[in-house]
């Protein structure tokens, strides 16, 4: 059993993340600053119920980290913590640098001198977990995957904060020797999801009736990985992993865009037709492209299988898609105070 400090922890990817781990017997404590892809209810009865440690707060604050890591007595950190929408990046990049650049330095930081004061036991154990995005690989063609040998591409300012901060996790591991891991996966779906994100955005957007945008001609592909396996798959890195070392997570789901919006249309028409008849496909809509779109992302994690002994729960995108749009029709409640939350 371990205690562990999630950065992000009330995110969809991190609070995942604490289920997972909560069910392997370790102890979450989360910090989480509650922006607005932040939302408290995703972890509210795990806190409820003292299963979990929670304090709100940003990572950029180093002497709250630091207090955290010592009043908590923390065994490893898992850094979710990011501003992570491309879109978002593009109109307003600053703050993009300040959480995911300047806040990874303060937690690496915070770590390396709370590392100082452990034991030699605790030291030897201790581990810093950087949570990444294969987007920091830039775009392939129509053919190859990303794995960890891949350089770094970054395209957008997003992806270029990211790979920043990974680069800066890999200097405090080379030039301070703080016991460092860091982990890349694709595009992630499942419950949870702040719906700006493509899916959870269409299923939104159809359900209320408007139009469903599809960036250029949807021939975008994405590699989709349930976000139970990766939470597992971080979790794998960090019990399991070797220090300095990264690994990629992927879904081996690789699928045009406008074939998942069909998709979603598809669902929506059999679970929740519309009640003015007809399919939701008709409210689909192509707009101009992104600025910077990658054409097609895609991993191969036969580094994880072969060395963390990791294995995908959710072997079908078709029925781990189904899931995931039940889970929103079954929780609007949710949907609703996100959405209010942003607006607020």
């Amino acid at each position: 059993m371990s205690r562990l400090l999630v950065t992000g922890g009330a995110g969809f990817i991190g609070s995942q993340f604490v289920r997972t781990a909560l069910e392997a017997g370790h102890v979450p404590v989360v910090l989480d600053a509650l922006t607005y892809a932040g939302h408290y209810p995703n972890i509210e009865a795990l806190v409820k119920e003292n299963r979990v440690r929670f304090y709100e707060g940003s990572i950029a604050d180093r002497a709250l980290v630091s207090r955290i890591l010592r009043d908590e007595r923390i065994d490893a950190v898992v850094n979710f913590a990011a501003e992570s929408h491309v879109d978002n990046s593009i109109t307003g990049p600053r703050v993009f640098l300040e959480t995911n650049i300047l806040g990874t330095f303060e937690m690496l930081e915070a770590s390396r001198a709370y590392l100082s004061s452990l034991s030699e036991e605790g030291k030897k154990n201790f581990r810093f977990v950087q949570v990444s995005t294969d987007e920091v690989f830039g775009s392939l063609g129509a053919e190859g995957k990303f794995s960890e040998d891949n350089r770094y591409e970054p395209n957008s300012p997003y992806s270029a904060s990211k790979a920043g901060a990974d680069h800066l996790v890999r200097a405090w591991y080379h030039t301070y020797g703080l016991p460092t891991l860091i982990t890349n996966c694709s595009n992630n779906y499942g419950p949870r999801q702040f719906p700006e994100k493509l899916i959870p955005r269409m299923i939104v957007t159809a359900l209320a009736g408007g139009k469903l945008p599809i960036y250029g001609r949807g021939e975008n592909i994405r590699d989709w990985i349930h976000v139970e396996d990766h939470a597992s798959g971080v979790l794998l890195a960090l019990t399991k992993g070797q220090v300095g070392e990264a690994y990629c997570f992927g879904g081996n789901s690789e699928r045009r865009n406008i074939d998942v919006v069909k998709q979603i249309c598809v669902l929506l028409d059999e679970l929740r037709p519309r009640a003015a008849g007809g399919s939701y496909a008709e409210q689909m809509s192509f707009v101009e492209d992104r600025l910077g779109h990658d054409f097609r992302y895609a991993i191969d994690d036969s580094k994880a299988l072969r060395e963390l002994g990791y294995q995908r729960a959710h072997l079908n995108f078709e029925a781990g898609l189904r899931a995931t749009v039940q889970w929103y029709l079954d929780n609007e409640a949710w949907v609703r105070s996100v959405q209010q939350k942003k607006k607020a």
